[in-house]
């Protein structure tokens, strides 16, 4: 993909929402600038402890991503592992429009997410187990509406019956709602794939790369 954003060594690139930094730390490793932010500071410390052996050039910082604000212009933002829809219509426009600032002319904006309506839909389940490396997972979920949402509880089993819980909601977009949100915020929809680069996406596809533009 960074053919596609036309990135070269010393790109400047914002990951919000960063997780444990899988994405910035492979962009710092080929010479992209890189700011990742999360609100969990667990995450920023890794990071940047990796950033600091490794040598890599990464910025890591702790902060309410609603409330994120930067002077700095970026080439490229990212949005992945389906963090964008942990935010209602109302936050995600307002996520949009603090990225949409902080973009050069014409900077891109990459969303990844499962929770569009067009893959929620098909592949819903009120009900799931699983078992790894002899933890069994449960999983319930509602779909429901006004606004649309999934809202789950997953429940871990350990080995020695040790039971942890966590529960979710997830905010369902369609791709039409999903435009308009990005219009809204100064963006264009440019691409959806369900490969990055390679394969167009299609109704019922597990994963969507959203590709918008800034106007």
């Amino acid at each position: 993909m960074l053919s596609y954003f036309n990135l070269k060594e010393g790109s400047k690139v914002l990951d919000i929402m960063c997780g444990y930094g899988r994405h910035a730390i492979a962009l710092a490793k080929k010479g992209m600038q890189v700011t990742a932010v999360d609100n969990l500071d667990e995450y920023i410390k890794e990071i940047n402890q990796t950033a600091k052996a490794e040598h890599l050039p990464i910025t890591a910082t702790s902060a309410d991503i609603l409330q994120y604000t930067t002077i700095e212009n970026f080439d490229l933002a990212l949005c992945m592992g389906n963090s964008l829809n942990f935010f209602n219509a109302e936050d995600v426009q307002r996520l949009l429009s603090n990225i949409h600032s902080c973009l050069d002319k014409e900077g891109h904006l990459l969303i990844n997410t499962w929770s569009l309506a067009e893959i929620a839909i098909k592949s819903f389940s009120p009900k799931s187990e699983d078992e790894r490396n002899g933890v069994r997972h449960l999983y319930e979920s509602k779909y429901l509406f006004q606004p649309t949402r999934i809202e789950f509880e997953s429940t871990f089993i350990q080995t020695d019956g040790t039971v942890e819980r966590k529960k979710g909601i997830d905010y369902i977009f369609s791709v039409a709602e999903m435009e308009k949100l990005l219009n809204d915020s100064g963006f264009s929809l440019k691409e959806i794939f369900s490969v990055p680069g390679k394969k167009k996406f299609a109704l019922g596809e597990p994963r969507a790369y959203i590709i918008a533009e800034k106007t």
